[in-house]
């Protein structure tokens, strides 16, 4: 099984991270959907990271549809995500929100790096901005109503630190730590669990 895609994609990360927990075995291949798009191409046409590569050389992408297939491989009493009740809606709520902060720091990267400034739209930059605080403000709440702990490592607690970092790398001084010091002190937490160490985003 191969996952392709670079690690400073949050989405290829997270999937790295989740599979390692899970004690799924995978080669990591780091393609560039930009610098290594023929190559990519040549695996995956639709060029998308992450990209999964099975054994039969069936291919899956998008990353929760690649955890929601890894759930169903993983060793017998593995599970990253609640099965049941209020614990499972807090898990896929924090996913929630933690993806949609990488979407929205994807979109505000690709439009001051990728398209001319002459170009850029700053009310579609004001918009996509003002998501993602708040996305970030939901996910400070739902921590603190939760008291999740970076030591309980299910998908939903990596997407979150995962989210944090990648942010945090790509649009530094945007998101305050000091405006969000339960995230931060979680997302710290967590790049020191050894399946973080082992996955570095940079």
């Amino acid at each position: 099984m191969q996952l392709i895609g670079m690690l400073d994609s949050p989405y290829v990360r997270r999937v790295a991270i989740c599979l390692k927990l899970l004690e799924i075995e995978f080669e990591h291949r780091a393609l560039s959907v930009f610098r290594d798009f023929e190559q990519f191409k040549a695996i995956n046409p639709v060029v998308k990271a992450p990209t999964l590569v099975l054994a039969d050389e069936q291919i899956l992408m998008d990353s929760s549809l690649i955890l929601e297939y890894a759930a169903g491989i993983a060793p017998t009493g593995k599970s990253l995500l609640p099965t049941l009740g209020a614990a499972r809606l807090c898990a896929l709520q924090l996913n929630g929100l933690a993806l949609a902060a990488c979407e929205k720091t994807v979109q505000i990267v690709y439009e001051q790096r990728l398209r001319p400034q002459e170009k850029q739209h700053q009310p579609w930059l004001d918009r996509v901005q003002s998501q993602l605080l708040a996305a970030y403000v939901e996910l400070e709440k739902q921590l603190a109503q939760t008291g999740a702990a970076a030591p309980v490592m299910g998908s939903a607690e990596v997407s979150v630190a995962v989210a944090w970092s990648f942010t945090q790398l790509m649009l530094p001084g945007l998101i305050s730590a000091d405006n969000h010091p339960l995230l931060a002190t979680f997302a710290a937490q967590a790049e020191r669990h050894p399946a973080f160490l082992s996955t570095p985003q940079v």
